[in-house]
């Protein structure tokens, strides 16, 4: 990761995914925990900021769009 940007968004994508992994283990709600262990894990494997922006905005939102 060469790029700071690439680097701050996986800071906080990967910090709000440990939150919303953390409430969905304590209140056993699935499809919130997944999200937060996608949250954290896929800024690894994007090259683009623009790419991770829209898919970190995605799955923040998914949870409470699906209401899972």
């Amino acid at each position: 990761m060469d790029n700071p940007f690439l680097m701050m968004g996986a800071v906080v994508f990967g910090s709000i995914g440990m939150g919303y992994f953390i409430y969905g283990k304590k209140q056993q709600r699935w499809g919130t925990l997944v999200s937060g262990i996608a949250l954290m894990a896929y800024p690894y494997f994007v090259a683009s900021v623009w790419l991770q922006l829209l898919i970190g905005a995605l799955l923040v939102a998914a949870p409470m769009m699906l209401k899972v």
